[in-house]
């Protein structure tokens, strides 16, 4: 397509776009008596309208029917959970009972680690990348540190070449078959926070499988951003926040993939509560541990009702639009962004202002590098109603989010950055 940089194509853009009419979906902040311009669904997605209603049906059950309300409720509590794991599965590319909902993203990898991190005295080294996101480091190194063995040896971290921004997926297979049969777990962040990159996890998950290792994948930046097909690939475990790209609400609840091969087994490591155990004996109060058959096993409490409500509701305009509809929008949407930045550049002069960072291998994500600007250029945008994110030392990050940016926004933007950087020059 050939873009142009004006206001009239941008609208042309948004009058063919299927997909704006959710743009009312959402609820936008207003700052100086306008909507923002939100590009910052990479770290918050925008509060839907409907998730206020799935609230209050769980409020007024609550009120009307109190403890009743686990079994009496239009949707009731005990199960309610249940109502994420087929929407979910769309959207990670699972079988339903692969799929589940729990607690938050880290503490879902430490209880994916006790059944997917079993090292040996041979077999212990995890493979992650480069300056992961730090609670994944956090995580990995305490992991390590728990079954005896020392990080510095233990993680082995895939870096990007001198020069480069990116990672090259040929690297991460060397690394895998360099540490070989000590390698016990490759567990890497499908998308990464910081440049965007969207890794080949279908190779990845290959290579780690062919060297005898499990692999994981953090899809916190990827889920309800990327294609995924978790189940065809043979990825072992995978988890994810549900705040991002999924619409949820701050800090809310985590989804859990688990390979089919491993569920309804009872011999598998495993930390074990009462909402594992089979549905049919729950309430039977028994001794022994009976496991669910699907990857509710993993589910050591009953689920927090209040903090799911509004996953579910944003679960449901993803089941209105598919992946596919989102990805094909979010290419288009993502690429005139970069034209933006590009055209503005190239006016304001011979030096090189914008680095887009991010590679070719994208989701929403673009993280700009900015030559020659410092962190006025982000309070000034902040101050004039765009909403974006800055990540030392000179990085902002932008994630037009298909759902509910538009293209005349990104024209829009384009223009106040341009403002920006010549009123701070």
């Amino acid at each position: 397509m050939q873009f142009e940089n004006t206001r009239d194509f941008a609208k042309k853009l948004d009058a063919q776009d299927k997909l704006a009419v959710y743009k009312d979906e959402f609820i936008f902040p207003v700052i100086n008596g306008k909507k923002v311009i939100y590009f910052t669904g990479n770290s918050l997605g925008l509060q839907p309208k409907r998730s206020q209603k799935y609230i209050n049906d769980i409020m007024n059950d609550w009120g009307g029917l109190a403890v009743e309300g686990h079994f009496k409720a239009e949707k009731p509590w005990w199960d309610y959970h249940e109502r994420l794991s087929e929407p979910l599965s769309k959207v990670v590319g699972a079988k339903p009972e692969e799929v589940t909902v729990m607690n938050t993203l880290t503490v879902n990898l430490h209880l994916l680690m006790v059944s997917f991190y079993r090292p040996t005295k041979k077999r212990f080294k995890i493979i992650c990348e480069e300056k992961a996101f730090p609670s994944d480091q956090y995580m990995l190194a305490s992991q390590v540190r728990f079954h005896g063995f020392d990080p510095k040896e233990a993680i082995v971290e895939v870096k990007k070449r001198k020069g480069e921004n990116f990672w090259r997926t040929e690297d991460v297979v060397k690394e895998i078959d360099a540490v070989g049969d000590e390698l016990a777990l490759v567990l890497i962040g499908g998308v990464n926070y910081y440049n965007g990159q969207v890794f080949d996890m279908e190779t990845i998950t290959k290579a780690g499988k062919k060297n005898g290792a499990f692999v994981g994948w953090d899809l916190a930046h990827a889920a309800g951003n990327v294609k995924l097909e978790l189940n065809k690939w043979g990825v072992d475990f995978a988890a994810w926040c549900s705040y991002k790209y999924m619409n949820s609400g701050p800090g809310n609840a985590s989804g859990a993939y688990i390979n089919e091969k491993y569920l309804d087994k009872k011999d598998i490591p495993r930390f074990e509560g009462w909402w594992g155990t089979k549905k049919e004996t729950r309430f039977l109060m028994e001794p022994e541990f009976h496991p669910m058959s699907n990857a509710e096993a993993w589910q050591v409490s009953n689920a927090p009702v209040l903090s799911i409500a509004p996953y579910l509701a944003s679960l449901s305009l993803f089941d209105e639009v598919s992946m596919d509809e989102l990805i094909a929008k979010r290419n288009v949407l993502t690429a005139y962004l970069e034209f933006v930045l590009h055209t503005i550049d190239a006016e304001l002069g011979d030096t090189t202002i914008f680095e887009i960072i991010t590679p070719k291998e994208r989701g929403c994500q673009l993280s700009v590098f900015l030559h020659g600007q410092g962190k006025e250029l982000f309070d000034y945008l902040m101050e004039n109603g765009v909403i974006t994110d800055w990540r030392e030392p000179n990085v902002i990050r932008l994630a037009p989010t298909p759902f509910y940016n538009s293209f005349e926004e990104m024209y829009e933007f384009g223009q106040i950055l341009k403002r920006g950087i010549q009123q701070i020059n």
